[in-house]
């Protein structure tokens, strides 16, 4: 159901039912209103006949003339066969009545407003004793009489609302569609978009109902903008740094295949070998990087076990420390202290790690060491390579960049993903010197912004 139908059809459900209730509390105030005004009448004509009444009365019952009807001559649009009054007195004799008061029951103990049935109809009737005992006096109204005002004053009121309506319901149609009509242009605005069209919608002129819709959707925009850029520079970079391999594979390919001694094939080979290896570490780098920049963030909710990724991270790692000779070591905190508390990703921490020890393991001298430090506040990773120059640290973590002279395997991405990997963290990555500015340190730390 549209927004425009579900709008009218809760105005069609609502409007009758406050319009109820209004009615309803209308017609309680105009029926007290009117017993107030009647009642009122009612005492003051009780004690203006009681005011008439005297010892000296002869005290013989009489009956007052009839009262003028309605559509006799004279007497205008007044109808007093509703009114009544009665006159006792001590003994309970009716001394004074109206045609009216003659049914009116003697009540002597009766005092005020008293609700009685008179010729089958309820009477509303007020009793007035008089000071000295002697005289009793009733002055009655129907009330059907007034129910008759009550409902009168209210059709009154009812009917034109009801005479209206078919109109009020066409205007407010019309309001409701006139309302509605920024959901129309948003609507077809968005549909004549080319996919490609990411600009965000202008919220200027927008309803304060819509800005944050077209707030959520200009930053939904803004995301999809941002993912588009990675996903082609991702594609891109690739391809770049794919076609210089994948020629490389396809020229020693060709010269193994056109060997004609078994040194000379065994040779080749071997440099295919070589190269299908630098592919699948290529490959496995990009993969990995997609893996965390493609925007989807993995929940920070489980304690870190530093032993566990230290362990599968060196595992990884010992095939190629092995072949270079390279002594793997680990330094934990003292006995009691808890190595750098962290919530995170397991997985995601264990390929930082094994980047870091990869990279310091390939470049540290064949030979040497390689020292991982785990404290309560960082971690520290060090090797006794050559220390870089500030031209190599200003570019360390950009994208595919390896600096010149390097004869080790390596697609330049390593450090680019432990950036972005310690960046989901709350982490930050600094390179510098070694112990006395030999070799290259790494000290992975808390974000400066998240302590």
């Amino acid at each position: 159901m549209s927004l425009q139908r579900r709008l009218l059809l809760y105005l069609l459900v609502c409007a009758p039912l406050v319009w109820s209730v209004a009615l309803y509390f209308s017609i309680s105030r105009a029926r007290h209103e009117v017993n107030e005004m009647f009642d009122t009448e009612l005492i003051r004509l009780a004690r203006q006949v009681q005011s008439t009444l005297s010892p000296a009365y002869p005290g013989t019952s009489a009956v007052l003339p009839p009262e003028p009807r309605e559509g006799d001559k004279d007497a205008g649009d007044a109808d007093v066969r509703d009114l009544a009054v009665a006159v006792w007195n001590a003994q309970g004799q009716l001394m004074l009545a109206d045609r009216e008061g003659v049914p009116l029951k003697y009540l002597p103990q009766a005092s005020g407003f008293v609700e009685e049935e008179v010729d089958r109809r309820i009477w509303r009737v007020y009793y007035l004793q008089s000071s000295d005992g002697n005289w009793l006096v009733a002055a009655g109204q129907g009330a059907y009489e007034r129910d008759e005002l009550v409902y009168g004053l209210t059709v009154t009121q009812v009917v034109p609302w009801l005479l209206v309506l078919p109109f009020l319901l066409a205007v407010m149609a019309w309001a409701v569609r006139r309302a509605l009509s920024p959901m129309r242009q948003l609507t077809t605005e968005l549909r004549s978009r080319d996919a490609s069209d990411l600009q965000p919608v202008p919220d200027e002129r927008a309803p304060a109902e819509l800005k944050p819709l077209l707030g959520a959707m200009n930053g939904l925009f803004a995301r999809i903008e941002e993912l588009l850029v990675r996903e082609r520079r991702f594609t891109a970079d690739a391809a770049h740094e794919l076609r210089t391999p994948l020629a490389v594979l396809r020229a020693q390919w060709d010269v193994v295949r056109g060997s004609t001694s078994s040194a000379e094939r065994e040779q080749a080979e071997q440099k295919l070998s070589t190269g299908l290896d630098r592919m699948a570490r290529l490959v496995t780098q990009m993969l990995s990087l997609s893996r965390v920049e493609s925007g989807v963030t993995p929940a920070m909710k489980t304690e870190i076990d530093w032993p566990i990724i230290v362990e599968h991270a060196m595992s990884d790692c010992l095939a190629l420390a092995e072949r270079r000779h390279i002594e793997l070591a680990c330094e934990w905190p003292m006995r009691g202290q808890h190595p750098m508390p962290l919530f995170g990703d397991e997985h995601l921490l264990t390929v930082l790690l094994r980047n870091l020890l990869d990279n310091a393991v390939r470049y540290a001298p064949a030979g040497s060491g390689v020292l991982l430090r785990i404290g309560r506040e960082q971690l520290e990773l060090e090797n006794e390579g050559p220390p870089l120059s500030a031209e190599q640290m200003a570019r360390m973590g950009e994208r595919f960049y390896r600096p010149d002279g390097q004869t080790e395997l390596g697609s330049g991405l390593g450090i680019s993903i432990v950036r972005r990997i310690a960046q989901l963290h709350g982490l930050e990555v600094v390179f510098g010197a070694g112990a006395d500015g030999k070799g290259v340190k790494v000290v992975l730390q808390f974000d400066s912004a998240h302590r």
